[in-house]
């Protein structure tokens, strides 16, 4: 199971991102056979793709992205995951690290997720990888 980054999802759902292609790759090509949101990664795709100044001008409305998403999870690859319930002993070693900088708690809370979860991390971004335990794959945004 993946659980997919915020950006991943965003990437995924807008063909005009720079991303898109990197995004469609991973889902053709390397999804392991299922994936899926988590609360934080629902609203976090939700908060990006409807702010106007992050989507070129051109966001999602409220009702189109609940459109999006109720199709997603229609595909039998994507699914809703529920908070696994040892999550915060994980999430509390992961933000107490020396020197976690203040902006990546929600990145320890996905990693945290993840481990908990025996799900494979997916994002573009590189700051999973500084958490140990967690199976991670970035993606490489071309």
């Amino acid at each position: 199971m993946d659980l997919l980054d915020v950006n991943v999802w965003v990437a995924l759902s807008d063909p005009r991102h720079q991303f898109h292609h990197a995004a469609r790759l991973y889902w053709d090509n390397i999804l392991e056979d299922k994936c899926g949101f988590c609360r934080v990664t629902l609203l976090g795709w939700f908060r990006i793709s409807t702010n106007p100044k992050a989507m070129g001008g051109q966001p999602f409305t409220n009702v189109q992205l609940w459109n999006i998403y109720k199709i997603l999870l229609a595909f039998p690859e994507v699914c809703f995951l529920a908070e696994p319930p040892d999550i915060d002993t994980v999430f509390a070693e992961f933000s107490s690290e020396p020197g976690m900088p203040h902006h990546l708690w929600t990145d320890a809370y996905l990693a945290a997720f993840a481990r908990t979860a025996n799900c494979r991390l997916v994002s573009f971004d590189s700051d999973f990888n500084r958490f140990a335990g967690v199976r991670f794959l970035q993606l490489e945004s071309r």
